[in-house]
Formats: structure tokens, C-alpha cells, sequence
């Protein structure tokens, strides 16, 4: 009788501590769920979104404050930088769903969507001199701006890093390629049209638009394709413990296009300030264009590139830096010469000053020697950095570009 109590007794305490136990699992449960971020706890935890908030703030100072023109300009301008790393990341989702091959075309494609973006409202509004120096800029900060940055912060949280010194140099080339191709059309006008249009030179530039498309997909093909091992990473793989969120093909189709939309909105308030803002602060056109205008539409990617940087993935880095510099040219620029004859009041042409020519000359030139051994250190960076400020500070002292 006193054992079977007993079992009965051993039997109800089991039950109660089963009981506790459970009531524990539960508990931890709901903390777990309850800790569990939300869609849109992961939004707000994202500080470059809160950067959105720009864009109803310069929207209702353009309706009802009606502020001075640097104001609304600088406004558009924050606003569109979470705007253009939103296009980035839906290219880049949308890119993972499509394969190796459909989703590198993709990101080269859609990359530069910003800048396209920012160029084709400038072009229609009229304003050339802008859409050609941002051209050269949006070349000028990744290569030495972007890139800089990269190197430097880089450097400093890691002594020596490497990368693939065989793409680089592919890299390099092609960039010297995009220096030619602005080149010739800029000496034809120099020499043989220096005051007005003639037939020969649009007919020479709308030449190397095409030509340019057609060496933009061959690059694309052997970057893909072909030889695709010059390009591969000295780096590790990347951290298996390492997951970042993946979207689905609607969600990301659907930011895409929202945010290219935004993106021409704000665009348009940009470019509208542009002048204003110039004759306020004492700015030419081709300094909004080749600083602030490229800044801005590359502020994504070269936050990407200076991330990556500091994750010692500098192939990816370098990858980001100047395959944004290469689209720009070989792609962006024919795209819009092509497109102003349909949208702009006169045809682009790919004619520009002495000083620009030159500074991009330049960068290049420094780029490949920087470039060339495959390692990178902070000094180099600073060294890119130096450069970009000393070719800003010429184009902001220059009254007007001679021819």
C-alpha cells in the first residue's frame, strides 16, 4: 500500500514538472516570437531608410514653403540616395532568381539606374552641360572618389588586402577605352565645328553610341561567359553563418519599378533647383554635374563598394568601383545620345572641354597604376582621394569651360 502511494506521489510530481517545463517551453516560445523582428523592425533598423523620410519633406517644401533653390536641391539630392540603394538591392534580388548569367546582366544593366535616371530628366529639361559633366563625373568618383574610400577604410581595418590583379588590368583597359571614346568625338568638334553642329559630327557620335553598345555586350559576354575564371575572386567564400533576407520575384519587381519612379520624381525637383541653386552659390553647371549630380546617383554603389572594403572582399570592391565606371561609359553615355534625339530640345553630343578630357585621362591613368599590383593599402586610397579633391576644386574655380 505505502509503495503504491508512493508511485502515485512520483507519478504527480512528474506530471507537475512536465506541467512546469512546458509552461517554460511556452514562455520561452513566446519571448522568441515576440523578439522576432518584423518587416518592418528590419526597415527601421536600416539607418540609410530613414533617409526616405527626404522624400515627403522635399515635396511639401516644393508645394507649400517654397524655399530658396540650394535648399530643395540638396533636400532631393538626400532623398535620393536611399532611393538609388533600393534599386540596387531589387536588381540585385530580382538578379538571384534569374541565374549566373540573366542576373549579371541585370546588375550591369540596372546598376546605374540612378544616374540614367537623373541624366535623361537633365537631358529633357535642356540642360547638356550638366548631363555631360556628370558623365565625367559619375567616372571620376567611382574611379577615384568611391575606390579611394574603399582602399582607405579598408586599409585601415586590415594592413595589406589583395585582389585579382588580371582583372583589374581588364578593367583598366576598358576604362582607357571609355577615355578614347569621349575623346574623338570632342576633338572632331574642336577642330572641325567649333562654333555650331555640323551633319558629320552627329552622324560621328550617334556612330560611337552604337559602337560602344556593341563593345558593352561583348564585355558583358566575355565577363559571363567566355572568361569568366579572369575574373574570379582571391578571396574566401563567404561566411556560411552569414544570411541575408531574400525577397520574393514580386516584391522585388515591384520595389523596383516604385523606386525608379520615385527616383525620376525627386529627379525632376533636382534638376529644376539645378540652376538656381548654381547662380545662388556661385556653381556652373558642369561642377553640379561632375560633383553633386554624380555623387549622388552613385552614392549606392559606392557605399556597396567601401561595405565590401571593409569586409576584406576587395574583389567584389573593386568589382563595384570601376564596373560602375565602365557601364557609365559604355552604356549610360550612348544610351543618352541616343535618347536626345527622341526626348531632348537639341541632340547630346560626346564633345567636352580641355579640362575634362584631361581629368579623366587622369584618373585613368592613376586608377590602372594603383590598380596594377592587385594589393591595396590605406595610403593608396588616400592617395585616389587627393586626386578627386584636387579635380573638384579646379572644376569649382573655373568660371566657364573654354569651347
Amino acid at each position: 500500500m505505502f509503495l503504491r502511494q508512493e508511485g502515485v506521489a512520483k507519478q504527480m510530481r512528474k506530471l507537475d514538472m512536465s506541467g512546469t517545463a512546458g509552461r517554460a517551453v511556452s514562455e520561452v516560445s513566446d519571448v522568441r516570437v515576440l523578439s522576432t523582428p518584423t518587416t518592418s523592425g528590419k526597415f527601421l533598423s536600416t539607418p540609410l531608410n530613414w533617409l526616405l523620410l527626404f522624400i515627403p519633406i522635399t515635396v511639401s517644401l516644393e508645394h507649400l514653403a517654397h524655399v530658396s533653390a540650394p535648399v530643395l536641391f540638396f533636400m532631393a539630392a538626400v532623398a535620393i540616395i536611399p532611393i538609388a540603394a533600393l534599386i540596387v538591392r531589387a536588381t540585385e534580388q530580382i538578379a538571384n532568381h534569374t541565374g549566373d548569367a540573366i542576373g549579371g546582366l541585370l546588375n550591369a544593366t540596372f546598376g546605374n539606374a540612378p544616374e540614367l535616371i537623373i541624366a535623361l530628366v537633365a537631358l529633357k529639361a535642356g540642360y547638356l552641360e550638366m548631363v555631360r559633366a556628370s558623365l565625367v563625373g559619375a567616372i571620376l568618383a567611382n574611379l577615384l572618389l568611391a575606390l579611394g574610400a574603399a582602399f582607405l577604410t579598408g586599409g585601415l581595418r586590415f594592413h595589406d588586402q589583395r585582389f585579382n590583379p588580371t582583372a583589374a588590368r581588364t578593367y583598366s583597359t576598358m576604362m582607357f577605352l571609355a577615355a578614347v571614346s569621349m575623346t574623338v568625338p570632342s576633338a572632331f568638334s574642336r577642330v572641325f565645328a567649333p562654333n555650331e553642329v555640323i551633319r558629320q559630327e552627329q552622324q560621328l557620335n550617334v556612330g560611337i553610341a552604337i559602337l560602344l553598345l556593341v563593345a558593352y555586350g561583348l564585355y558583358i559576354l566575355f565577363s559571363l561567359r567566355t572568361h569568366s575564371t579572369a575574373f574570379a575572386s582571391l578571396e574566401s567564400e563567404e561566411d556560411p553563418g552569414h544570411h541575408r533576407e531574400e525577397w520574393g520575384v514580386p516584391r522585388a519587381v515591384v520595389s523596383l519599378l516604385a523606386a525608379s519612379l520615385l527616383a525620376a520624381w525627386m529627379s525632376e525637383i533636382l534638376v529644376g533647383a539645378a540652376a538656381g541653386t548654381g547662380k545662388a552659390l556661385g556653381m556652373s553647371q558642369v561642377f553640379i554635374g561632375i560633383v553633386f549630380v554624380a555623387i549622388v546617383g552613385g552614392a549606392a554603389e559606392s557605399g556597396s563598394a567601401v561595405a565590401m572594403a571593409r569586409k576584406n572582399k576587395m574583389d567584389l570592391s573593386v568589382g563595384i568601383a570601376l564596373g560602375s565606371c565602365i557601364q557609365i561609359a559604355l552604356f549610360v553615355a550612348p544610351i543618352l545620345v541616343l535618347s536626345s534625339y527622341l526626348i531632348a530640345p537639341q541632340p547630346l553630343e560626346l564633345a567636352f572641354g580641355r579640362a575634362e578630357i584631361g581629368s579623366l585621362f587622369m584618373a585613368v591613368l592613376i586608377g590602372a597604376m594603383v590598380c596594377g599590383d592587385g594589393q591595396s593599402n590605406w595610403y593608396k586610397g588616400v592617395q585616389l582621394i587627393t586626386v578627386y579633391a584636387m579635380i573638384a576644386l579646379m572644376f569649382y574655380l573655373i568660371p566657364e569651360l573654354p569651347g
